[in-house]
């Protein structure tokens, strides 16, 4: 069912590292992407994708990982991810994403989970860095970083008590994530 998928479909932050993504696993997963919605049709997204090494690794030095775990700064090696996506504006297209490249992320995701990985969104990274780093043209804007491997952690969705929001990992290992009810986000219903 794709509620129990969407469940599973968790922010997942270490993996195992030396198992691999096909080139053509990550082609399907920008395929996903490419036949979403988009705004106006106007498909002003542009991809690159990675599973080598070394690119893996400079892509990883442009990332920001966890707000909310302030002692840590991104999985060991060993733990980081096997494969990237990254999804750009094409600013020659379209000026504004609006909510396009969301939809595509989340589409990326679904499709990445149901084939037995799991994932990261990323806002936050030096777009300079990463720009270098993939040597990008002016008029393609990296809008997001999406992290993929083999997960090697468990995620757990729980009740959030007394409005605390913030994820965090328990002695074990296991990150929680505190989600609000539906009686609190279900604001009015007309029936």
């Amino acid at each position: 069912m794709l509620k129990d998928l969407i469940r599973k479909n968790r922010t997942y932050r270490r993996y195992k590292q030396e198992e691999p993504i096909s080139i053509e696993m990550l082609k399907e997963l920008v395929d996903a992407a490419r036949i979403s919605s988009n705004g106006n049709n106007m498909q002003a997204l542009k991809y690159i994708v990675s599973n080598q090494k070394e690119m893996n690794e400079s892509i990883f030095s442009s990332l920001k990982w966890a707000a909310s775990l302030s002692d840590w700064n991104g999985p060991e090696e060993g733990e980081r991810p096997s494969a990237y996506i990254v999804i750009l504006l094409d600013k020659q297209i379209r000026s504004n994403p609006f909510w396009d490249h969301g939809i595509a992320a989340t589409n990326i995701l679904l499709c990445a989970t149901e084939g037995g990985y799991g994932g990261c969104m990323f806002a936050s990274f030096n777009k300079e860095v990463l720009g270098r780093i993939l040597e990008l043209p002016e008029h393609l804007e990296p809008l997001m970083v999406i992290s993929l491997g083999v997960v090697k952690e468990v995620v757990v969705l729980e009740e959030m008590k007394d409005g605390t929001y913030k994820y965090y990992r328990d002695e074990h290992a296991v990150h929680h994530v505190p989600k609000r009810s539906l009686e609190e986000v279900l604001y009015k219903e007309f029936v």
